[in-house]
């Protein structure tokens, strides 16, 4: 047991200690005020998505009194923080935090997609060739 535990510490000495498994040398290294804000916005939005459903449903509903719409109306602007809004979020980067040009289905930009396309480092997925 002593003789494996003394293999494996050989390898890992061996082994560089920052290896980049994207193989991508661009990723950002800190966090930039725009990402803080960014998810400070999908926290409140997932704390209050469950009572603004409800409520924008009820401000939207033509069917109900317009007494209890605007009550609605006025619940939301009281009780609701604007950052809980969907349009507020920015479909950012995973790897690089990058706000343009985001490939949504994956969450990368279109860089890092190109890149891990072109070294077969996604599944499924090829560039086109015509």
């Amino acid at each position: 047991m002593a003789m494996l535990k003394g293999y494996v510490s050989a390898i890992c000495n061996i082994l560089p200690t920052n290896i980049n498994l994207l193989g991508y040398n661009q990723v950002r290294n800190f966090i930039g005020h725009r990402q803080l804000r960014d998810r400070k916005r999908r926290r409140y939005a997932e704390q209050y998505a469950e009572e603004r459903l409800r409520l924008v449903a009820l401000k939207r509903n033509n069917i109900l009194p317009l007494d209890i719409i605007k009550l609605a109306g006025k619940q939301i602007d009281k009780t609701i923080p604007r950052q809980t809004a969907l349009r507020q979020l920015t479909p950012r980067c995973v790897v690089t935090g990058r706000a343009y040009g985001t490939v949504h289905r994956w969450r990368i930009s279109r860089f890092i997609f190109r890149y891990l396309v072109d070294h077969n480092k996604m599944a499924g997925v090829q560039r086109a060739i015509w």
